[in-house]
């Protein structure tokens, strides 16, 4: 008896495949939607954060320029798209009378003096440079005894001057005394500016410093040159600054409000900082 050798074929057919293929269509964009949807939200998600921390990193390089400006230097323009303000390196009390031994160095506020002592010291004398300003009761941006017009205040002498004794570059006879024997030393100006300068509507916040202010109004954009880039995709029809000076008894109050859009992505930041105008 022959023994029969019996061979068996496995495959599929042709209609089993068109099935399979059929199914894999119907599958797949179900499995496409399933997948681009969190992968969309995720993209839309890390688009608004990178806004978001745009946003808030600016306005808080913002609010450290505003708690160091010098008191009532603050202004801002009738569009809300500039804030400007002088910034404090440092600051302390000024000797107002002899010591009871007859030592020591007053300010003098009835004839022009070049020199005082500065009783407990500067915390930052280090960060002080020659030209920088002595400013005593400022006590607005715009009118009298203002550091923009310079009538109260005057350059300081680095290379003659210590931390507990303050030499001036010329004599000064300052008009008014503060209450509190105060005095700042101011450095430079800075203008935070929102514009489009390329008129594409996507706007930014530029940092500008070390330029000659205005005297009795705030610095126009055309003397302003070489600022810093803080932030861009600014919206300029939501984005504005404004400034409640307050009083000697109340501090005052600037709000910076941000708008930012990318992409079609909009987020809109509101920040308030309260500034001590006691001069």
């Amino acid at each position: 008896m022959n023994d029969r050798i019996r061979y068996s074929s496995t495959g599929f057919t042709l209609i089993e495949l068109i099935v399979v293929i059929v199914i894999i269509g119907i599958l797949a964009p179900m499995g496409g939607m399933l997948i681009s949807r969190p992968v969309q939200s995720y993209i839309d998600m890390a688009r608004r954060t990178e806004l978001v921390d745009q946003a808030e990193m600016s306005l808080r390089r913002m609010q450290r320029d505003i708690r160091a400006a010098v008191p009532n230097s603050v202004r801002i323009s009738s569009d809300g798209k500039r804030l400007e303000l002088y910034y404090a390196v440092d600051g302390g009390r000024y000797r107002l009378k002899l010591a009871s031994d007859g030592s020591g160095d007053p300010l003098d506020f009835l004839a022009a003096d070049s020199s005082f002592d500065v009783p407990g010291g500067l915390q930052h004398f280090g960060e002080v440079q020659t030209g920088d300003k002595v400013v005593v009761y400022n006590l607005s941006a715009t009118g009298e005894n203002n550091i923009y017009s310079g009538d109260n205040c005057v350059g300081v002498d680095k290379a003659n001057s210590s931390a507990n004794k303050l030499k001036l570059t010329a004599a000064k006879q300052f008009l008014l005394q503060s209450n509190y024997q105060r005095f700042f030393i101011a450095d430079e100006p800075v203008c935070y500016v929102i514009s489009d300068d390329d008129g594409d509507g996507d706007g930014e916040l530029c940092r500008h410093a070390d330029y000659p202010s205005n005297a009795t109004s705030i610095t126009p954009v055309a003397s302003l040159s070489g600022g810093v880039l803080v932030a861009q995709h600014i919206v300029l029809a939501d984005s504005a600054f404004s400034y409640a000076a307050g009083s000697a008894q109340r501090g005052g109050l600037v709000t910076l409000q941000l708008a930012l859009e990318r992409e079609g992505e909009r987020i809109t930041l509101l920040h308030q900082v309260h500034v001590d105008n006691s001069p």
